[in-house]
């Protein structure tokens, strides 16, 4: 990862892990057992999370080249003289 990397990517990056490992786990058991639905069940609250966590990250790419257009992001605060 590099250190312009977002919360949101980091999230997003941990929460697609998580998933992956549940989904090999579900593979490894009975299709009808109690594990499996539990299985199920934590990987489409991950798909959930990821859904609100993409939403975020896409609002705050749109607001970042809003800013960018408007010139007000990252602005060093101009110099003035003092009297």
């Amino acid at each position: 990862m590099t250190e312009s990397t977002s919360v949101a990517d980091k999230a997003i990056e941990r929460i697609l892990e998580l998933s992956a490992d549940l989904q090999i786990k579900r593979r490894a058991t009975a299709k009808w057992s109690l594990a499996f639905y539990d299985f199920s069940v934590a990987i489409a609250a991950y798909g959930e999370a990821l859904e609100v966590l993409t939403k975020l990250q896409r609002e705050e790419g749109e607001s970042s080249v809003s800013l960018d257009l408007l010139g007000l992001r990252e602005c060093p605060p101009e110099p003035h003289a003092v009297a």
